[in-house]
């Protein structure tokens, strides 16, 4: 009984801990979360589960990714600053669009 009790206060945490999340966030996070990304030219995108982030384009180089108010952001160290970016879901993949309607798109790698 007590094991009982003790996954019925689990099940509630983590409801409680997914009902701020928004759809929007749901959809970015599961459109990214784990996986990887092929922009093309050798380029290439991991998105960790631990929402670091590692970016390949000759170097590697890791930042930080998170999902706020639906939009894909990243932090790239040393700087602080963070940039947000609206998504698309395309056939297989994404394409990031920027605040100014750059875009960025990215083919899924098995």
């Amino acid at each position: 009984m007590r094991r009982f009790a003790l996954i019925l206060v689990a099940l509630a945490a983590a409801a409680a801990a997914n009902a701020g999340e928004k759809p929007e966030d749901t959809r970015v996070l599961d459109a990214l979360m784990g996986k990887k990304l092929d922009y093309g030219e050798g380029v290439w995108q991991d998105f960790r589960p631990s929402m670091k982030t590692l970016y390949h384009s000759g170097r590697p180089s890791w930042g930080y990714w998170a999902v706020r108010d639906g939009q894909y952001c990243s932090q790239w160290p040393p700087s602080s600053l963070w940039a947000c970016y609206d998504i698309e879901l395309t056939e297989n993949g994404v394409r990031f669009v920027g605040e100014k309607g750059d875009t960025s798109t990215g083919v899924y790698v098995d």
